[in-house]
């Protein structure tokens, strides 16, 4: 990113850096989770630290070296042991908990041991047992433990053959979910007996639980069925490895066990906490744009679909504020969150938020006084150091000007490429949160 940004750019990053503020994992933990002597309390509930000979703390997540820090900033000493398994390069200096980095969003074989070790903690917990279990974006990726039967290869190119066709993180979790002894509910199924309080940094539209990081420790709502059905879907049958497509007819004859389900014994010692999520970053987002001077509409939360209608959809927007003042007057700020998916057709670089950018900027050709930032909470969006890009109406003649071709780039899926001949991704580094992406987009 260039270091002179105008400053309509400069609004869009202060924007896009007040809402990321307002999701610090720490400062959620630290609102919802107060120590007085011995008694805990988590969302109102309370719970008797003295009650307890062992309190553990486990999870995964980009979010999770965070979310351990500030669990250590109120317990403490008290912590008996701990692992979390975080992303490559998302760490804090942690005193009691020891952190596991690992592949994602593609797992690798740290994450399976990282997996292993968190199982088997859980495992040995009794009655006297509290488990602290910390999960935030990028867990199902990151805790992968395989059913019998399913290597981690086939779990890999599973993984990868969803992400490609375009399938919604909801869909690629029911599959992870029925793939995994830790997900669906497993990790509670370990737990039982212990008590299980699980704090949970949200980034699936609705907050849905057992969608984030595949819910490790709530009921599965969904059925081997549902992954049948999703593969007929996207028309990648022949493309899942055998091992996987056998376990999912298994799982529909009855010959292999559901993931668990509401009602079951084990999940009558847990509280699930959700701390923070994209709806809380638009929130604070609006707030800047609003101190900036800018009249902000908040779109939405839980906006999905394809990125390059999504982009559209927004312009259409910011075409009727310029032209007609409606719905709001320039100068105007839209807000929307959420998580786009990518169908992926060509062989180049990029990620969601990038995608949108490069086809909004298309989108803005011939218009004057606009601004478009699309990042990614995590700050790495898909495969790449970026978190996102930037774009307004300078965007293609600067391209112009070097033969850089906007649309082939778009077409070929290579918009990290395309925004990097123009000094224009917004790079972050790790952000250690995540709550989906961010979009806003300036007006007049």
């Amino acid at each position: 990113m260039k270091e002179q940004l105008s400053d309509k750019c400069r609004d869009a990053v202060d924007i896009f850096q007040a809402g990321l503020q307002a999701v610090a994992p720490g400062a959620a933990i630290k609102k919802f989770c107060h120590l007085d002597a011995d008694i805990l309390a988590v969302a109102g509930q309370k719970y008797d630290l003295s009650q307890f000979n062992n309190i553990f703390v486990l999870g995964a997540g980009k979010a999770g070296a965070s979310m351990a820090k500030a669990i250590e900033d109120i317990i403490g000493d008290r912590i008996t042991e701990g692992l979390i398994t975080v992303k490559y390069d998302h760490l804090e200096k942690l005193k009691k908990v020891k952190i596991q980095e690992a592949g994602h969003p593609v797992p690798d074989q740290n994450g399976l041991a990282g997996a292993q070790a968190i199982y088997q903690l859980a495992a040995s917990a009794d009655e006297s047992t509290l488990i602290l279990c910390l999960i935030s974006g990028g867990g199902s990726a990151l805790l992968p433990l395989p059913v019998a039967g399913v290597s981690l290869a086939d779990k890999q190119e599973t993984t990868k053959t969803l992400l490609a066709c375009g399938a919604t993180i909801h869909e690629i979790n029911a599959i992870r979910k029925h793939l995994s002894i830790i997900k669906g509910g497993g990790l509670a199924r370990a737990a039982y007996p212990a008590t299980l309080v699980t704090l949970i940094l949200s980034d699936v539209i609705g907050d849905d639980l057992d969608s984030i990081a595949s819910g490790p420790c709530v009921p599965d709502s969904k059925t081997f069925v549902d992954c049948k059905a999703i593969f007929k879907k996207y028309s990648i049958t022949n493309e899942i490895p055998s091992s996987v497509l056998s376990h999912i007819e298994s799982g529909i004859a009855g010959t292999v066990a559901e993931t668990p389900k509401s009602g079951q014994e084990f999940f009558k010692k847990t509280q699930n906490v959700i701390i923070a999520s994209n709806f809380n970053a638009l929130l604070k987002a609006k707030e800047k744009a609003d101190e900036l001077g800018y009249n902000t509409l908040l779109l939405s939360s839980m906006l999905e679909g394809e990125t390059r209608d999504v982009a559209a959809n927004h312009i259409a927007i910011a075409r009727e504020v310029q032209l007609h003042g409606y719905p709001l007057q320039q100068p105007a700020c839209l807000l929307s969150g959420g998580e786009t998916t990518v169908r992926i057709q060509g062989t180049g670089k990029g990620g969601r938020s990038q995608e949108f950018t490069l086809a909004a900027a298309i989108k803005i050709a011939g218009m004057e006084n606009i601004t478009v930032l699309c990042a990614g909470t995590d700050g790495s969006d898909g495969p790449t150091d970026a978190a996102g890009a930037l774009a307004d109406e300078t965007t293609l003649p600067r391209a112009q000007a070097i033969s850089v071709n906007p649309q082939k780039y778009l077409d070929n899926n290579d918009s990290y490429h395309f925004f990097d001949k123009l000094d224009d991704l917004y790079k972050t580094g790790p952000t250690n949160t995540n709550v989906m992406d961010l979009r806003i987009i300036l007006v007049g």
